[in-house]
């Protein structure tokens, strides 16, 4: 895969990689970057079939997924880095840290979940975007990733229902069934990379049970329910999730 991706901050610096949710591009990041740089070199990618990434023909797996991760730090010479993401993007870090765990120093998980299921449910979505498009999901999709207010504010509907119309068909629907496929439940025990999860209270996509799950299944992991946010509680409480980002990322240094 050409992934496509953004690399900055201070030379020499720790690496943090940033990986965006299913229907989003790597801008979900914009207001974590400011804050991280000042610590961190930030490396954010946009997943296959989002952004600049190209869409190959799915399905694709969580394997495929992480894969692309594990050779964009090979191709950087990155040996090690923390890893944060957005429900898909967490979806990704949970599998690096069970199958590459000493590629992973500390991850973080942000409204996502290791077993989101029906598996049916996903492969429907698969086939309703091969058909009609990504277009289509921008509608339903608003309401769930933001609390009432902010779903129908102008600029949030411009900036985010325009990265999902974006979104190339055969690389949003491939993503689907990685989802739909996804196994992490079984290795969630195993993840041994300190691990900081963060849900949205209003969040109907991904509720605080699911993280709460996988809280509870990590030693160690520390779980934070942020209220009010929804889906992509990042871009909702920017202020929230960078302080507990850099708290969390800066106990390594």
């Amino acid at each position: 895969m050409n992934v496509n991706y953004e690399l900055t901050g201070p030379d020499g610096a720790p690496v943090v990689v940033l990986s965006n949710s299913l229907g989003t591009d790597l801008s979900l990041w914009d207001e974590q970057v400011p804050a991280l740089v000042r610590e961190f070199q930030v490396l954010r990618y946009d997943q296959r079939g989002h952004g600049g990434t190209a869409g190959k023909p799915g399905p694709y797996t969580l394997k495929q997924l992480g894969g692309d991760v594990l050779a964009l730090l090979d191709a950087l010479g990155i040996r090690r880095a923390h890893f944060a993401g957005v429900s898909l993007g967490g979806m990704t870090g949970m599998w690096l840290a069970e199958h590459a765990p000493e590629r992973i120093d500390r991850l973080a998980l942000i409204c996502t979940s290791a077993d989101l299921g029906p598996a049916s449910m996903w492969r429907d979505r698969a086939a309703v975007v091969r058909e009609k498009g990504t277009q289509a999901m921008v509608e339903p999709s608003l309401p769930r990733w933001f609390t009432p207010a902010l779903a129908e504010r102008a600029d949030v509907v411009e900036k985010f229902g325009g990265m999902l119309a974006a979104a190339d068909d055969e690389g949003y629907a491939g993503c689907c069934e990685a989802i739909a496929g996804m196994d992490l439940l079984p290795k969630l025990g195993e993840i041994t990379a300190p691990t900081l999860v963060i849900a949205g209270a209003e969040d109907a996509a991904t509720p605080p049970a699911h993280a709460e799950q996988i809280a509870a299944a990590v030693s160690g992991a520390r779980l934070e329910v942020l209220s009010p946010a929804a889906h992509l509680a990042n871009a909702e409480q920017p202020e929230a999730v960078n302080r507990l980002l850099l708290d969390h990322f800066t106990r390594s240094l």
